[in-house]
C-alpha cells in the first residue's frame, strides 16, 4: 500500500458503558496500522451525546487500552497539538460548520418539536425525515424566509439537518471492500446539530477528523450506512481532497455465525464480551470482562487480531511486535468473524505456557492468599508453577491444579484401587517410607530410579503401585509427573503423606 501522507488514525469511543471486544479490535487494528507505517494513534472521546454519558466510562476505556498495551500517541491524558481530545470540549467549533452548510444550501434549519415528530411516526410507521416529506414539515425549506429569520431571532429550538440530494450516487473506495456505492434518495436527512447546540456523530466525526488531520479511518461495518452522509459532508465543507481513506471492519459474529455478537450472547453462553469488568453506576450490575476472567493481555490481543485478519500463513501465536510487522489491510477479511470462546481459551493457555514464571507469580500469590492464611515462599510457588503451568487455561486454575502442593489432601480417590489392595502393598509403602528417610539424592530422576528398583525387588508391577503412590501424594489421579511432585514436596512431607494416606487404602 502506497501512502501519500503521514498516517494518523484514531479510536473514538463514546463513554457510555463497557468496552465490547469489537471496540477493542477496532482500536487494535488502528494501532497496528499506525505502528506498521510509523504513524500516530489517537484516542478521541466522542461524548457529544450527553444523555448517554456515563461517569467513569472514559477512565474505564483508558484502563482497557492500557491493559491491552494499546498506547495512544495523543489522548485526553496525553494531549498533542490537535486537541482538545474530548468532543464536548470542542462544542463551540461545530456550529460554524453547520451554519456554513446551511448558507451553502447543503443543510437547513428544522423547527419540528419532538412531539410533532412522534406524531409523524404514529401516522407513518416507517417515517424518516427525507426529500420525500421535508417540504411538508416545519423547516427552513418549507417555511417563508421571513418566518425562518423570525424563529431564529426568537431563539426557537431547532436542529440543523443535512439536505440529502435526490437521485445521486455516492461512491468511495473502501480499503477492505473495494468500490462501495449508495443511492442518496435512500438516505434520510440526518441531524447534524442538535437543539442543545451539540453536534451529532455525523458532523462531529467529519469536523474532528479534518481538524486532527486523520489520514485513515478504521471502523465497524455497522457504520457503512452512514458513509454517504460523511462523504458528502467532506465534499460540502470543501475538504474532499483531504478526506481520509476508509476501512469498514467485518463484524464479530455470534459463535453460530448468525448475527453480531452482543453482551446478551455472552450472558447466555457464559463468556465475557467486554475487555474488563464493567460496573454500571446506575444499576450496580457488574458485567464480567476478559481480564477478570483470567486472560493475559497478550492472549486477548492475539485472539482479537485474528478475528477478521490473518497473515496468510498457518501461524496463530503472534507477539505485538510480530503483529505490527505483519499487519496489512489487504489481509483483513470482508466476511464476519465468528467468535469462538474455546479458541480464545486456547490462546490464553498458549500464552500462559509462554509467560515467564516471574510474570505470573503476582497473580498466583494473590490466588494462594485467598485460600491459605500462611505465607508461602516465592521460590516454592515458582517451583510449583514450573510443574503445573502447562495445565493452566487461566492463572485461576492454579489452585485447582496445585493446591495439594500447599495443603495436604484430606480425601483420597481410592475407589478404583481399594478392591485390589493387599497387606503386601501396605508393607511395600511402609518400607519405601522408611528408606525415603535415609535417601540423600532428592531429585526426581534419582527418586524414580530408586522407586522402580524397589518395585522390581518386591515382585509386584509398576502399574499396581504408581497410581496408589500418586493418590497418596495428591488425593486423586491427577497432577504432573509423580516424581517431580515428590521432589517438590520434599522428604519429610512425602513420608508424612504416605503414612497419613495408607489407612484410607486398607
Amino acid at each position: 500500500m502506497s501512502l501519500q501522507r503521514k498516517v494518523r488514525v484514531r479510536f473514538a469511543p463514546s463513554p457510555t458503558g463497557g468496552l465490547h471486544l469489537g471496540g477493542v479490535r477496532t482500536a487494535l487494528f488502528n494501532y497496528l496500522f499506525a505502528r506498521h507505517h510509523g504513524g500516530d494513534f489517537i484516542l478521541r472521546i466522542e461524548d457529544t451525546d450527553q444523555t448517554r454519558f456515563v461517569p467513569g466510562a472514559e477512565d474505564y476505556i483508558t484502563e482497557c487500552l492500557d491493559w491491552c498495551g494499546i498506547k495512544a500517541d495523543e489522548s485526553p491524558n496525553n494531549p498533542g497539538s490537535y486537541g482538545p481530545y474530548r468532543q464536548s470540549e470542542r462544542k463551540p467549533s461545530y456550529r460554524q460548520y453547520a451554519e456554513q452548510l446551511v448558507a451553502a444550501g447543503f443543510a437547513y434549519y428544522a423547527f419540528d418539536t419532538a412531539e410533532e415528530l412522534e406524531e409523524q411516526r404514529k401516522v407513518h410507521p416507517n417515517f424518516r425525515y427525507s426529500h420525500e416529506n421535508r417540504l411538508g414539515l416545519r423547516n427552513s425549506l418549507s417555511l417563508p424566509a421571513a418566518e425562518t429569520v423570525a424563529l431564529l431571532a426568537d431563539g426557537v429550538a431547532h436542529t440543523i439537518r443535512i439536505k440529502m440530494p435526490v437521485d445521486e450516487t455516492v461512491s468511495f473506495e473502501d480499503m477492505i471492500r473495494g468500490r462501495v456505492s449508495f443511492e442518496t434518495s435512500l438516505v434520510d436527512d440526518k441531524v447534524l446539530l442538535k437543539a442543545d447546540g451539540m453536534p451529532t456523530y455525523h458532523l462531529a466525526v467529519v469536523v474532528d477528523d479534518k481538524n486532527m488531520d486523520i489520514s485513515h479511518v478504521f471502523r465497524g461495518e455497522e457504520w457503512l450506512p452512514s458513509a454517504p452522509v460523511h462523504i458528502l459532508l467532506w465534499e460540502y465543507l470543501g475538504w474532499k481532497d483531504t478526506m481520509p481513506s476508509w476501512a469498514h471492519l467485518p463484524l464479530i459474529l455470534k459463535p453460530d455465525g448468525n448475527g453480531k455478537l452482543s453482551k446478551r450472547d455472552g450472558d447466555r453462553l457464559g463468556f465475557p464480551v467486554y475487555a474488563m469488568n464493567w460496573a454500571d453506576p446506575k444499576s450496580g450490575d457488574v458485567t464480567k470482562g476478559f481480564r477478570e476472567m483470567g486472560f493475559l493481555p497478550q492472549a486477548f490481543v492475539n485472539m482479537l487480531a485474528l478475528l477478521g485478519w490473518n497473515d496468510g500463513t498457518e501461524q496463530e501465536l503472534f507477539t505485538e511486535e510480530e503483529l505490527i510487522a505483519k499487519f496489512s489491510v489487504e489481509r483483513i477479511s470482508k466476511a464476519g468473524a465468528k467468535f469462538d470462546f474455546e479458541k480464545a481459551k486456547w490462546f490464553n493457555h498458549e500464552w500462559i505456557k509462554r509467560a515467564s514464571n516471574a510474570a505470573l507469580l503476582p497473580q498466583v500469590k494473590q490466588l494462594v492468599e485467598e485460600h491459605v492464611a500462611v505465607a508461602i515462599a516465592d521460590d516454592y510457588l515458582l517451583e510449583i508453577l514450573t510443574l503445573v503451568k502447562e495445565r493452566l487455561t487461566f492463572v485461576s486454575d492454579f489452585w485447582g491444579q496445585a493446591s495439594f502442593f500447599i495443603e495436604r489432601p484430606s480425601t483420597f480417590d481410592v475407589a478404583a484401587v481399594k478392591p485390589k489392595w493387599s497387606a503386601e502393598k501396605t508393607a511395600f509403602f511402609q518400607q519405601v517410607a522408611l528408606k525415603f528417610d535415609d535417601f540423600e539424592d532428592w531429585q526426581a530422576s534419582s527418586l524414580e530410579v530408586f522407586f522402580k528398583e524397589e518395585i522390581a525387588a518386591s515382585g509386584m508391577k509398576v502399574g499396581e503401585l504408581m497410581m496408589p503412590f500418586r493418590i497418596m501424594l495428591v488425593g486423586g489421579k491427577f497432577g504432573p509427573d509423580v516424581f517431580q511432585i515428590v521432589s517438590c514436596l520434599g522428604k519429610n512431607e512425602t513420608v508424612a503423606r504416605i503414612h497419613a494416606a495408607l489407612p484410607h487404602f486398607e
